[in-house]
């Protein structure tokens, strides 16, 4: 099981004039704990249950640019990428830059995204479901082209390019690791089963077998191998989580075929408390 941590909250108690020495400290601290992913949400205000959305909110790949150039081993990536932010040429231009400077450590997590305050908030355009998921659809035909050796121009119902040129190209091949977040059965989880390589779902009170069993019948369906896909899982902790528990958690969720969780923090203002507690975790075993 490989841990990592997912940084969704920025409102620490060194306040928000040190994010920077405070952000670099962090992922430094987390990579010397055997740490092997870093991710950050892809929101412009804080999230409800996280915090009030007055909190703390760095824009996910200047802040992905950030710790790309304060680690070494991790890999990184949005968990995840809200399809409506960027056009899809532009997102794959910024992965491949990204991935190209880490020496390879960037990938690409996507999904429909859905909050609708903070887009009407912020003025940005928050089209209907139905659309939002042809975006991604076409989101993930775009950015794939744009890894491959092809030129050729993309024409979608949505997007038209006259000419996928991408250089340089990504250093991680055939592609940067695409992950796509949501357990949605109809529609999420077939994109899943046809173009990612890896699916995200959340933890809370169950395990989310059902959800696996979906994506292996879409998998069928469309005649991928489910094994290639990698099963990874969202799991919060709090203050009076404790290494054993997430130990716990993590063991149950390799039983049903998980290889890596995510770890997020809800209400605790020190980051070194979140990385001690999944370092505990990978001593535990």
């Amino acid at each position: 099981m490989d841990f990592g941590i997912h940084i969704a909250d920025f409102t620490w108690r060194s306040g928000a004039a040190q994010l920077g020495p405070a952000l670099a400290r962090h992922v430094r601290n987390a990579e010397d704990a055997g740490i092997r992913r870093i991710t950050v949400m892809d929101h412009f205000w804080q999230l409800p249950g996280l915090g009030p959305v007055e909190h703390e909110m760095l824009e996910a790949y200047a802040t992905l640019g950030f710790i790309a150039a304060h680690t070494e081993k991790a890999m990184l990536h949005a968990l995840v990428t809200g399809v409506i932010y960027r056009h899809p040429s532009l997102l794959a231009k910024q992965v491949t830059t990204l991935d190209v400077l880490s020496g390879g450590r960037v990938g690409l997590g996507i999904g429909a995204a859905w909050n609708e305050e903070e887009c009407r908030g912020l003025g940005l355009p928050f089209p209907p479901v139905a659309q939002r998921f042809r975006e991604l659809e076409e989101t993930l035909q775009i950015c794939l082209q744009m890894w491959s050796d092809s030129e050729e121009p993309y024409d979608g119902a949505i997007w038209q390019l006259e000419r996928t040129l991408n250089s340089p190209q990504s250093i991680s091949r055939p592609h940067p690791y695409l992950m796509i977040g949501g357990g949605g059965e109809k529609k999420t989880l077939r994109l899943v089963a046809q173009y990612a390589d890896a699916c995200n779902l959340g933890v809370r009170d169950e395990l989310p077998t059902h959800k696996l069993d979906v994506l292996r019948g879409h998998c069928d369906a469309v005649g991928r191998d489910y094994d290639d896909i990698e099963k990874t899982a969202m799991v919060a902790i709090t203050p009076e989580s404790t290494a054993a528990d997430l130990a716990g958690i993590a063991e149950s969720l390799a039983g049903v075929g998980f290889t890596a969780t995510y770890v997020f923090a809800v209400g605790i203002d020190e980051p070194e408390r979140v990385v001690d507690v999944i370092r505990g975790a990978i001593e535990l075993g």
